[in-house]
């Protein structure tokens, strides 16, 4: 039962059937739930007033008693090579980052889950900043929604997919996201395909084992960047409580219950892991998990903590791999004249608020 008490929130904080019932509790058609619900998750309406098939008498109701929370562009970087990163300003004031990532036919959408991360990866600058809190599903919604449409305005082309590889843990936040890709995919939201969506986590294996209970249609990529515990210790804490062991259990399970692809993402660090001994540790690893490897370029935080591994050896890196059967792509560096890594345009407007 809804009651008035809760009139006051964002209204896309409410269900199909939650927003009926409103309307029912007014004495007005359910139907005008439907209408609502389609302006807001169909129609990515973010105005009251722009609900042209509602009565006057319904939209001033809606604006009088709810609100629409949605996100706002603060800042907007194009680069040379068509990326596009935009700084996200919250409803609470809080910043975080979404990328529009062209590449041959693809428009990808690379969009954060939370504002901040509690990770701590030291190669990453979203590690650098504390995490404030995760984000709702409209919230991430949002993001898709504005590079979307970068992708038509600046592209002339439709979005193709979407990686969940901005700022956060997306499995630290995971009904949030799932509730998210709900309404991407969804015919009554934005109607992509399921298998055009990939979730990236850092690792958390009870959580991949979840994604296989709940049957989950999309994609699953890890953040490997080191095949050997000891190394990954190193680089990313949360290995140290989900070993290499830990998560290959999680990762059969997740291939097995789902069948959906699993990518691992391998950042090519110089001289820490990009060697041909450090592919044949990872090509050890792939024998025990199937999985398609994507080595990234680094793209440099500033810091100097880590350089971009040297393209020649990137390139046997890969050849490696692909002579031992093991299906590789390289990512090259994208967006390189702007704040493209993840977290850089973030740690940089915090840092001009302190000053």
């Amino acid at each position: 039962m809804i009651t008035m008490d809760k009139l006051l929130q964002d209204i896309r904080a409410l269900s199909l059937d939650d927003l009926k019932e409103i309307f029912k509790h007014k004495g007005e058609a359910s139907f005008r739930g439907n209408q609502v619900y389609k302006w807001l998750w169909k129609k990515s309406c973010i105005s009251f007033d722009d609900m042209s098939n509602l009565p006057k008498q319904t939209r001033e109701f809606l604006i009088e008693n709810f609100v629409i929370n949605h996100i706002k562009v603060e800042d907007k970087q194009i680069s040379n090579d068509g990326t596009i990163k935009s700084g996200f300003r919250l409803h609470d004031k809080l910043l975080v980052e979404g990328v529009l990532i062209p590449a041959d036919e693809r428009m990808t959408a690379c969009v954060s889950s939370q504002v901040g991360c509690s990770l701590s990866c030291s190669f990453c600058a979203t590690g650098k900043l504390n995490r404030e809190r995760n984000l709702t599903p409209d919230e991430i919604y949002d993001q898709v929604v504005h590079i979307r449409d970068w992708a038509n305005t600046h592209h002339q082309k439709p979005l193709s997919n979407i990686v969940f590889m901005g700022m956060g843990e997306p499995l630290l936040n995971y009904n949030n996201v799932l509730s998210a890709i709900d309404k991407i995919i969804s015919p009554d939201g934005l109607g992509m395909a399921a298998d055009r969506i990939t979730v990236s986590t850092a690792g958390i294996a009870k959580m991949i084992k979840k994604l296989a209970d709940d049957k989950v249609r999309f994609n699953l990529a890890l953040s490997l960047h080191a095949a050997t515990d000891e190394k990954r210790n190193t680089i990313m804490p949360i290995n140290e409580s989900n070993s290499l062991d830990v998560l290959t259990e999680a990762l059969q399970y997740f291939g097995n219950n789902t069948k959906n692809k699993i990518t691992f993402e391998y950042i090519a660090f110089k001289d820490f892991n990009d060697s041909i001994e450090d592919a044949k540790q990872l090509l050890s690893f792939c024998k025990k998990v199937p999985a398609k490897v994507n080595i990234i370029e680094y793209n440099p935080t500033g810091d100097g903590a880590f350089e971009k591994a040297d393209s020649n050896k990137i390139d046997a890196f890969k050849n490696y791999l692909e002579n031992h059967n093991i299906r590789a792509t390289i990512r090259r560096s994208r967006g390189k004249d702007i704040d493209a890594a993840c977290g850089q345009l973030a740690n940089k407007k915090n840092y001009e608020a302190i000053i």
